[in-house]
């Protein structure tokens, strides 16, 4: 009897799917470890921001090593929280967030633009 390739497609699908559920549990055990271990510990915001950065990183990494797709939103995310803590550690006296809201805006008009030169194409 031969083998149906589909489903060797299906059991990949399934299998990965499996995998990724299992690194997204694994990612939000990590995360809420590491808050409770930081509040406990009376850890800086900045070091706080900084750990929740590191861990949603190597959760990016390990969907990478593992064949999976890489979440573009959860290094954004990720990078913000870096962004954040290392604001927070230096002690940066210009706020944050108005910088955040102009750099998401000046984003959002690029891909607008970019878009509109695709759909050209």
């Amino acid at each position: 009897m031969t083998e149906n390739p589909l489903d060797n497609e299906t059991s990949a699908a399934a299998h990965n799917g499996g995998l990724a559920q299992k690194l997204d549990a694994a990612g939000w055990g990590l995360f809420f470890i590491w808050v409770g271990a930081a509040l406990m510990m009376d850890f800086s915001w900045g070091v706080g921001l900084l750990g929740v950065a590191v861990i949603t990183l190597i959760g990016q990494a390990a969907r990478r090593f593992f064949g999976l797709a890489i979440q573009v939103f959860w290094i954004v995310v990720a990078v913000l929280f870096l962004v954040g803590g290392i604001w927070e550690l230096y002690k940066v006296e210009v706020d944050l967030v108005p910088i955040l809201l102009i750099a998401a805006g000046v984003a959002l008009l690029i891909s607008i633009f970019g878009r509109r030169r695709q759909l050209n194409q």
